[in-house]
C-alpha cells in the first residue's frame, strides 16, 4: 500500500520524478494558466484566496513566503496583509517568468520577489518567515510530509500557514456536478486551449489521489506544526487549512 504521504499520481511518464514533470508540466502551460485557472473556476478562486488571507490578518505578518506561487496570484494577494516583504518560490521557470512580468507590470517590485525553488529544500534559514501561503500546491510536492517540514522549518515560532487545496464535496448535487466538471469537462477544454494533452488530466487525478480533511491536518501535525483548523469553502469543492507552528 503507498503512503498517504507519497503521492503516486504522475502528469506524465512512469520515469523520471514527479518533480520534475510537475516542473515540465507547468512550464508547458504557463502562457495560459492565468486564463484557464480562473476560467476553470469562475473566479471563486480569488474568493479563496481572498478568505484565506483574511484568516492570516491577525497575526499581521511583515515577512510572507508564498510556496508554489506560480504567475504569483497568493503573492499578490498577501500584498493585503500590508507586509514589508512577499517572497514567491516556484520549481517551475515557464510561470516565474510569467509572474515576473505580472510583478512588473503592477509595479509590485519592492515588495515582491519572485524566484525558481524547490519547495521541499527551501533555501532559507529557520525561522526566516511571518507567514507562509501555498495555493493548490502542496498536492504536487513529491514528498509531502518533507514539504510541509520544510514549509514548518522556515516559519518563526507561533508562525501560520495558509494552505488553500482543491478537496471533494460529498453532498447532492454539488458532488455529482463537480465530478463530471472535473472529470469530462475539465480535461476536454484544458487539453484545447492550453495544447497540452496531459496537465488537465492531471489535475483532477491528483485531487481525488490527495487526502483532504482530518487525514491531511494529522500529516501536518506530524510536520511541526501545533495546530491545523480545517475550513471547507464553496460547499467542500476546495478547504482552507490554517496551521500554527
Amino acid at each position: 500500500m503507498t503512503s498517504s504521504t507519497e503521492q503516486t499520481v504522475k502528469p506524465y511518464r512512469p520515469d523520471g520524478s514527479k518533480k520534475e514533470q510537475v516542473a515540465t508540466m507547468f512550464n508547458n502551460i504557463a502562457h495560459r494558466y492565468d486564463f484557464l485557472n480562473h476560467f476553470f473556476s469562475m473566479g471563486i478562486d480569488i474568493l479563496w484566496r481572498r478568505k484565506a488571507i483574511a484568516l492570516l490578518k491577525k497575526a499581521q505578518p511583515k515577512k510572507v513566503l508564498d510556496i508554489a506561487t506560480g504567475t504569483g496570484d497568493f503573492a499578490f494577494e498577501s500584498l493585503r496583509l500590508n507586509p514589508d516583504k512577499v517572497v514567491g518560490v516556484d520549481i517551475s521557470a515557464g510561470m516565474i517568468e510569467v509572474g515576473k512580468e505580472k510583478v512588473k507590470k503592477r509595479k509590485k517590485d519592492d515588495r515582491i520577489t519572485l524566484q525558481i525553488g524547490d519547495s521541499e529544500n527551501l533555501q532559507f534559514e529557520d525561522g526566516s518567515f511571518d507567514a507562509i501561503t501555498v495555493g493548490f500546491g502542496v498536492r504536487n510536492f513529491e514528498n509531502l510530509e518533507l514539504g510541509l517540514g520544510e514549509m514548518s522549518r522556515v516559519l518563526k515560532p507561533g508562525g501560520q500557514a495558509a494552505i488553500l487545496e482543491f478537496s471533494k464535496p460529498r453532498k447532492f448535487p454539488i458532488k455529482q456536478l463537480y465530478y463530471f466538471y472535473f472529470r469530462r469537462m475539465m480535461p476536454f477544454i484544458g487539453k484545447l486551449v492550453s495544447k497540452d494533452s496531459s496537465a488537465y488530466t492531471y489535475l483532477p487525478e491528483s485531487v481525488m489521489a490527495f487526502p483532504e480533511g482530518e487525514d491531511f491536518r494529522q500529516i501536518v501535525l506530524k510536520t511541526g506544526f501545533k495546530s491545523c483548523a480545517v475550513h471547507p469553502v464553496t460547499g467542500g469543492i476546495a478547504t482552507i487549512y490554517l496551521a500554527e507552528k
